[in-house]
């Protein structure tokens, strides 16, 4: 069952220097708990703009219902 998220982050990475900033919903393969550390949506995100997970920061997330 996936699940979709609003989600506002930062890219650190050099390559995103000046719009680095992005917000709008993922689609996960299965629903995050509420307790999930943001580290691993971090991740998650990382592995998508092939980076380390170091270049992402979190600001907000939230599920869409």
């Amino acid at each position: 069952m996936s699940a979709k998220y609003y989600t506002q982050f930062v890219l650190t990475d050099a390559q995103y220097r000046g719009g680095n900033e992005f917000s709008g919903v993922i689609e996960l393969s299965h629903p995050m708990d509420q307790y999930t550390d943001t580290r691993d949506i971090e991740a998650i995100l990382a592995q998508n703009f092939d980076l380390q997970q170091s270049a992402v920061k979190l600001v907000s997330w939230s599920r869409l219902h």
